[in-house]
């Protein structure tokens, strides 16, 4: 079976590239040293990446499609949007594990809208990191009203990221 590449892919390897014949341009050891740095970051993330492409996996195959259609579907747009809301700010872990477990259940048949929602409140909200850094270092007044918006606002963008992916894919 033939694996086709995307347009993403390309865009990446056009980077790379680039990237490399400046680094060579500007100093040949340039390009051993990104190695080197690459092969540090893969140390560093393996085990989340790993965990985060088996969680996806393992939800692929727990998770009955008519389950993940009737809580995450197009079906029931507002519930969608509401239990992605919540999931969003209820789940641990960082962009490792929550890009492969959003990408499978976008290709599992959850909505783009419940998607765009957790993806917004995890990302813009996250009880450790106010807790453990902005709080502590840009005081409550600033966490609050930075955090309160950041709250109410992935329902909205669940509604607009839905219409425009309408725009966006209608074929």
């Amino acid at each position: 079976m033939t694996r086709r590449v995307d347009l993403s892919a390309w865009i990446l390897t056009g980077l790379v590239v680039v990237a490399l014949v400046v680094a060579f341009a500007t100093d040949p050891v340039l390009p051993v040293r990104g190695l080197l740095a690459t092969g540090k970051l893969v140390r560093s993330v393996w085990l989340e990446l790993l965990l985060g492409f088996l969680l996806a996996g393992l939800l692929e195959v727990l998770i009955p499609k008519p389950v993940l259609s009737r809580w995450l579907g197009a079906d029931r747009m507002a519930q969608g949007i509401l239990v992605g809301w919540v999931a969003g700010l209820a789940i641990p872990g960082g962009p490792y594990l929550l890009f492969p477990v959003a990408a499978n259940l976008f290709r599992s048949g959850a909505a783009p809208g419940p998607l765009i929602a957790l993806l917004t409140a995890k990302t813009l909200v996250s009880p450790i990191r106010m807790l453990t850094y902005e709080a502590p270092l840009l005081g409550w007044p600033l966490t609050l009203a930075r955090c309160l918006p950041g709250v109410l606002l992935p329902p909205v963008m669940g509604l607009i990221g839905q219409w425009l992916f309408g725009l966006f894919n209608d074929k």
